[in-house]
């Protein structure tokens, strides 16, 4: 089951209407039975008992639906009269991550009432919360004061291993940021800061006098936990509920670079000075700090820039990567690629109108969106500045996403829903989009009997280039799951038991599960839902 937010309550009330008995038979409807859902709240830490820990049990068909109770002493909580259906269980305490029934990332498992699933023994764990602190020093042992800390998360949440920034925050007067009530997980710390004595002077490639001051011209690089000053370095924290982690670093300062721009004989001049951006975690930018000064009538001193790999942006061009490693390096050489501009003109098949707002994305290799855009009224949506690359269109509008069929260019190529951007280029494209999706339902099992919990993946033909067709879901306790919003195609369907830390959307790691999955083809039969011919089989990961 896909898992909303957990609502924190502070008051509910619940009224219960019985219903009554078939007067002709003596005995209630199948709908008027009533079940009883219990069981215990616990640390997943240790197991020990959570008392006056916050249960809510919600309807999913109906969230209005919702009962409320407090755990004892012992832990134990309990739900009389619940109808059939399927609930989700959700449980908070203060120093406790909320978390639903057996949650994985986003994904629980529902609860389901039924006379054949036992539920007066269910374990709800909580996960409690984990404090990191951070202590910055300079190379004397002193705190850094205002120092700008980015805290990182590993996450595959898009079926690839990512660092993506978690948080962020600054150190006081003693060196010390305290990141509090975060989730078990994988962690980096990356730091900007600038020495309290720094003096970034201008002039200083030409002028003797002012170079003889450089000894205050220093810089901290971007530095991250290991004392490293690369991201790709970097050492990660592995971080368990209920830990309180200390970590260190120590920031060096090193002599500030100053780099040359000559400017361009057409009069823009400062509208291309070079833009610089120190590499990160996964493409993520970290800020540069340091200054401009005219060092002549054509040319620019850029200083205060720290020796490693950068990103050098130029309006007109595609950032370029260079390494930056001596001082007057001349920047003057760097030309990326031209940047191409895309002009697309948007039709759903079978002549739906689009919605408004509706809105289109190009996303490159790594998922993240490069560009986006509203659709007109003329159904036209132009991106301008596009750097070349191979990008995946997506689309949506009106509440709902839709799937690019087919991607026609002008007097070239149509492929199913990528864009290859050549440099340089003005590019008229036309998009074909279907709205119409499918809900996949079916249940897994091992020899024969219902598996909860199991991360079940819909896998698209050609994986690699077919990301955004993936959909995933957690087996239910009847062992049920739904897979919403599928679009037309071939795909397979999988169970995986205790698959959630797998990199699930690369071909090689998902394809020795393919062979017990179950082959699907969607049509164009839109709004509806398809239940799967037999129960899928659960393999157990790797």
């Amino acid at each position: 089951m896909e898992t909303n937010s957990i609502h924190m309550i502070a008051l509910f009330l619940f009224c219960g209407t019985m219903m009554a008995q078939d007067a002709s038979s003596g005995q209630r409807p199948a709908d008027a039975v009533k079940f009883r859902v219990a069981g215990a709240v616990v640390s997943s830490v240790d197991g020990h008992p959570l008392a006056r820990a916050f249960i809510v049990l919600t309807n999913t068909k109906n969230v209005s639906d919702r009962q409320a109770t407090l755990s004892s002493e012992d832990g134990h909580f309990e739900f009389k009269q619940v109808a059939k259906g399927k609930f989700s269980l959700e449980g908070s305490k203060p120093g406790f991550i909320p978390q639903a029934y057996d949650q994985h990332e986003q994904f629980s498992t529902a609860i389901v009432t039924s006379t054949d699933i036992p539920t007066e023994n269910l374990i709800l764990r909580l996960v409690p919360a984990a404090v990191l602190s951070v202590k910055i020093i300079d190379e004397s042992g002193e705190p850094v004061r205002k120092a700008s800390i980015m805290l990182y998360r590993e996450d595959r949440g898009t079926g690839v291993s990512r660092i993506e920034n978690s948080r962020s925050g600054s150190t006081d007067d003693l060196g010390a940021c305290d990141f509090a009530r975060i989730p078990p997980g994988t962690y980096f710390i990356g730091v900007t800061a600038t020495p309290w004595y720094a003096m970034h002077l201008n002039g200083t490639i030409d002028n003797q006098s002012a170079s003889e001051s450089r000894q205050f011209d220093v810089v901290y690089p971007p530095t991250y936990y290991g004392d490293t000053t690369e991201a790709d370095s970097a050492v990660p924290i592995g971080i368990r509920g209920g830990e309180q982690v200390e970590a260190e670093i120590r920031l060096s300062p090193v002599a500030a670079l100053h780099l040359i721009f000559r400017l361009p004989e057409n009069g823009s001049h400062g509208s291309v000075t070079p833009f610089l951006r120190k590499m990160g975690f996964d493409g993520a930018d970290v800020p540069v700090m340091g200054g401009i000064w005219a060092l002549s009538a054509d040319s620019v001193e850029i200083g205060g820039i720290s020796p490693g790999r950068y990103k050098v942006n130029l309006p007109g061009s595609a950032p370029t990567e260079i390494d930056i490693a001596t001082d007057g390096q001349d920047l003057s050489q760097i030309r990326g690629e031209a940047l191409s501009s895309v002009k697309a003109s948007v039709r759903v098949l079978g002549g739906a109108t689009l919605p408004h707002p509706f809105f289109v994305q190009l996303h490159g290799s790594d998922g993240k969106a490069m560009s986006g855009g509203t659709v007109d009224e003329k159904g036209e949506v132009t991106f301008a500045d596009v750097p070349p690359g191979l990008y995946n269109v997506i689309a949506g509008g009106g509440g709902k996403n839709f799937f690019v069929v087919k991607v026609s260019v002008a007097g070239g190529q149509s492929l199913e829903h990528s864009l290859d951007v050549p440099a340089g280029v003005a590019l008229d494209v036309s998009l074909s989009l279907i709205g119409d999706t499918v809900n996949v339902e079916g249940f897994v099992k091992r020899e024969g009997k219902a598996v909860a919990g199991a991360m079940v993946v819909l896998v698209p033909k050609n994986p690699e280039q077919n990301r955004e067709l993936f959909r995933r879901d957690q087996a239910d306790l009847d062992g049920s799951f739904e897979l919403r919003d599928v679009a037309p195609g071939a795909y397979s369907v999988l169970a995986i038991a205790n698959g959630w830390h797998l990199d699930w959307s690369m071909p090689a790691v998902i394809e020795p599960y393919l062979k017990n999955g179950q082959n699907v083809m969607i049509g164009t039969r839109g709004g509806k839902s398809i239940t799967l011919p037999a129960p899928v089989e659960v393999t157990a990961a790797n």
